[in-house]
């Protein structure tokens, strides 16, 4: 049981549904001069995440909610890496499954969207508590087009756990084919959670196991008479 709820939860918080780990302090890997991520072999870059995310704060800090909504959305640059890797995984098990969506079926999903809302400024809201802009909200939308027709081409019932597993499964293929390989400074990309998970670094553990032998130096010199 505890199996199946994580692997609910995993496919839940990859869609961004949940708040973003926190982010590692390391300094960026060499193989990565300025790249985020590599997907595929194409490069997301650092500066792209950085507009996105600075995109995305000078949105929420214009809502009557600012403070609340910022506090809440926690590190923006490795949430909108999150974002854009489960995009890519997404996008490449429709095209592996034959999946397109149309411009109008956006267009009347997103209405679909504001009249469950109650109106654009609360969806808008919503997401923008997701790490979304509101130049990202077709993006998003059409992101769970493609989630909604790889569940119906797969008969994968997303109420049910085996139905989550099913998918979980579905695009933890198409993110191995991709073969992602994330900057340390971000953790490292997970192809069974399909999620961004933390990375130990071994010149960090280090660091921090001389930090402690330090102060136990400096404790021990302080008790000598």
């Amino acid at each position: 049981m505890h199996r199946r709820t994580r692997t609910r939860s995993t496919l839940l918080a990859a869609a961004g549904l949940l708040a973003a780990g926190p982010l590692l302090t390391a300094c960026g890997s060499q193989s990565h001069p300025g790249a985020a991520a590599l997907v595929g072999g194409e490069r997301i870059e650092v500066s792209a995440l950085q507009g996105q995310a600075n995109a995305v704060r000078a949105a929420q800090a214009k809502t009557p909610q600012g403070k609340e909504v910022i506090s809440g959305t926690g590190q923006l640059t490795r949430a909108e890496l999150q974002i854009t890797l489960f995009r890519r995984v997404v996008e490449r098990a429709a095209e592996d499954a034959g999946i397109t969506v149309s411009r109008k079926e956006v267009q009347q999903a997103r209405a679909a969207a504001v009249q469950q809302k109650g109106s654009e400024e609360r969806l808008r809201s919503d997401l923008l508590g997701q790490g979304y802009a509101p130049e990202q909200i077709e993006s998003a939308v059409r992101r769970d087009i493609q989630l909604t027709k790889l569940a119906a081409r797969h008969r994968a019932d997303l109420s049910t756990n085996q139905g989550m597993q099913k998918m979980t499964a579905v695009l933890a293929k198409a993110s191995k084919d991709l073969k992602i390989n994330v900057n340390p400074r971000f953790g490292a990309w997970n192809d069974e959670q399909i999620m961004l998970v933390a990375k130990k670094t071994p010149w960090i553990v280090q660091k921090t196991k001389d930090k402690e032998a330090q102060a136990a130096a400096d404790a021990g010199a302080q008790q000598v008479p």
